[in-house]
This record gives structure tokens, C-alpha cells and sequence, in this order.
């Protein structure tokens, strides 16, 4: 099996703000391409970055895995959208065994490298972990997830309610449009719904 070219990948630590984006999925092709399967719907952080970080897969999925070991960066000579996702071209992984060699691996970019977003736009992973409360100021819950549903997103909350007179933890949705979403506090960790316990 071949594997990229020595000295393609640099290794380097992972930044302390390292957000994982996708995976690379296999090869694409026999020029050395590689399908990429984003974590998001949102891709403008991986097309435009020059470079991206790589990590071998989680434990359960990396039996044969051997391109790298440990954290590595990669220049990306190119990337653009195919299908439902992207596909690339890794300086360096030039055949499609090489490509191959990659299948599994983890892509990670600094949260600092993403591009700025318009107003009224956020990233997913900036979203993950605030507090979500009503006009009223009753919590709803945390945001653990993001759900695409076609042109527009839905919160994902986890909360606790009581059930049967035990805590429980339970899911509630909310579409995160202008209708519902007030207000979106990135520095506070909060945000503001026109939503009820009950809907």
C-alpha cells in the first residue's frame, strides 16, 4: 500500500482550539483525491483554508489505519463541493492508493482560522454548549446539537424535566429561524427564544 509522500505531512500539536469538521471518507478518482464527509452543512471553512489539521481515526474505527500516527498538518492544493459533501486534493497524496491510505482520518481546523460570518450567521460549533431560555427567562435547555432540515436548521436541547418524580433527561427542538430566535449572545453563552416548556 502506498501512503502520501514522506514529508507531505508535517507533524504538529493540535491547536487548543481545534474543532473537528469531517472525515475523509476514501478516495475519489485515481489522481490522489479524497471524498470528504463534513460534520456540517456549513463547508466554508474547509474550502477555504489552506490547511488543514488531520488525526488518525477513533480507536474502534482505525484497525489497519497506518498514514500517520499522532497529529499532522496538510496543505490542501484544492477543494470543492461534490454531491453532499467535498472532495480534495492533499499536497503530497498523489495515486489513489495513497488517497486510500487515508480513509478514516479526522479533519480538524482552529476555530480561529474559520472566515468571519455575516450578521445574523453563526457556525454550529459556536452554538454547541449555550444556554437557551425563553422571553420570559424560563431555561429550555442546552444546545447539544444542530439538525439541517433542508434551507433552514433546528436546535437540538437537552434539558431535565421530572418524570414519575425522577429527573430525566429529555430533548426539545426549535427551529432556529428569525421567527423564533430572539437574540443569539455568543459572549454570554445565551440565547433568546420565543418558545414555551409546553410546545
Amino acid at each position: 500500500m502506498s501512503h502520501p509522500a514522506s514529508g507531505a505531512f508535517k507533524a504538529l500539536p493540535l491547536p487548543d482550539d481545534a474543532v473537528e469538521l469531517g472525515r475523509i471518507q476514501d478516495a475519489w478518482g485515481i489522481k490522489g483525491w479524497v471524498r470528504i464527509l463534513p460534520h456540517s452543512a456549513d463547508t466554508s471553512a474547509l474550502i477555504a483554508s489552506s490547511s488543514w489539521f488531520l488525526q488518525p481515526p477513533e480507536t474502534r474505527f482505525a484497525r489497519g489505519f497506518s498514514a500517520f500516527t499522532g497529529c499532522v498538518g496538510v496543505s490542501v492544493a484544492e477543494v470543492k463541493p461534490h454531491t453532499d459533501g467535498l472532495v480534495a486534493q492533499l499536497d503530497g497524496v498523489d495515486d489513489r492508493n495513497a488517497a486510500e491510505a487515508l480513509k478514516g482520518a479526522r479533519i480538524y481546523l482552529p476555530r480561529s482560522a474559520f472566515p468571519a460570518t455575516p450578521e445574523g450567521e453563526y457556525y454550529w460549533v459556536d452554538l454547541i454548549g449555550l444556554d437557551v431560555f425563553n422571553r420570559e427567562g424560563v431555561h429550555l435547555g442546552v444546545v447539544r446539537d444542530l439538525m439541517p432540515t433542508g434551507p433552514t436548521s433546528v436546535l437540538v436541547l437537552e434539558h431535565t424535566e421530572a418524570v414519575d418524580g425522577t429527573e430525566q433527561t429529555a430533548e426539545r427542538m426549535i427551529p432556529f429561524v428569525a421567527a423564533y430566535i430572539d437574540d443569539v449572545d455568543k459572549a454570554q453563552r445565551r440565547i433568546t427564544a420565543d418558545w414555551q416548556k409546553d410546545y
